[in-house]
């Protein structure tokens, strides 16, 4: 299990990443725009750096949903290996069986 401040700081900055994510596109969004004047360019660039370090969606790190895991995560079922696993031999994920041949 991990720590509950990791899970926390972790479910922190998702709720950062959510509340900036409009406003950092839109910033975005000019500075890619090849016709943007070189004034407006630098002011959204500040603008941006403004901007708490948290609300990039890159800081946020995939955890296990039940153990709180960072490594070995299986995205499409949102848990760790070790879980995964875990819950497959018990057949608590639909769908999903034990090789063999």
């Amino acid at each position: 299990m991990a720590k509950t401040s990791s899970i926390q700081k972790n479910l922190k900055r998702k709720r950062l990443v959510e509340k900036y994510a409009a406003k950092r596109a839109a910033l975005k969004a000019i500075l890619r725009n090849p016709e943007t004047s070189d004034e407006d360019f630098y002011a959204a660039q500040a603008k941006l750096d403004k901007l708490p370090r948290n609300s990039s969606k890159i800081r946020v790190r995939n955890r296990c949903s039940i153990t709180g895991r960072p490594r070995a995560y299986v995205g499409k079922f949102g848990v760790s290996r070790i879980t995964f696993r875990e819950l497959a031999s018990y057949g608590k994920i639909p769908g999903v069986i034990k090789a063999s041949w």
